[in-house]
């Protein structure tokens, strides 16, 4: 994580020296989803939000670099009604993505983006509902986890607007008692930053 967090430095730096930047908070909500490879188990989206800061660099090309905390999961249940939990995670997510502008107007931008993202748990928890055995622990779900995002943006003035799909790359939580669950990260973002530079 210190690794991720010394790169996202230097790229702002770079910016700041370059000259051509934006840089300004941002919040938004996601709805998440963790998938089973199980039959007998099913998983519903769960709604969570995010905010933190991003940096956008260069003109027409662009990269932009985010730093952000975000809020997500989703509920498991059985399909014989034997157990249901929660499961919520907070962390760290650090998107490196590269955009390009489809309409470079000085009023209004239209902005497609695309990258990976290093994404480190630092909170989680898992809620029991009416269960008579607890499959899912929290030492079961991944503190360090990947992904990819996609998306599009609108720039109005000052004003940023995302929409992104993330697609997890690795099990987020593979196995529950003795059973292989094989769940990756799903997600739906829209955020709104604000331009500050």
């Amino acid at each position: 994580m210190k690794r991720s967090i010394l790169l996202f430095a230097l790229v702002l730096t770079s910016a700041i020296v370059l000259g051509q930047f934006t840089i300004g908070p941002k919040v938004g909500y996601n709805a998440s989803k963790l998938s089973t490879s199980l039959d007998t188990v099913s998983s519903t989206f769960k709604s969570g939000f995010q905010i933190g800061v991003f940096v956008r660099i260069g003109k027409r090309f662009y990269v932009q670099p985010e730093l952000y905390y975000t809020t997500q999961g989703s509920e498991f249940k059985s399909n014989k009604d034997i157990w249901e939990q929660k499961v919520n995670i907070g962390s760290l997510d650090i998107p490196l993505l590269v955009g390009f502008k489809l309409l470079n107007a000085k009023v209004v931008n239209l902005r497609i983006l695309a990258g990976p993202m290093a994404s480190f748990v630092v909170n989680r928890s898992v809620k029991i509902s009416g269960i008579v055995t607890e499959p899912i622990e929290n030492a079961d779900i991944n503190s360090v986890n990947w992904a990819v995002q996609a998306g599009a943006g609108l720039d109005v003035l000052f004003m940023t607007l995302d929409v992104r799909y993330q697609i997890g790359l690795n099990n987020l939580i593979k196995t529950i008692e003795t059973a292989t669950i094989n769940s990756k990260n799903n997600v739906w973002v829209v955020s709104l930053g604000f331009k500050i530079l």
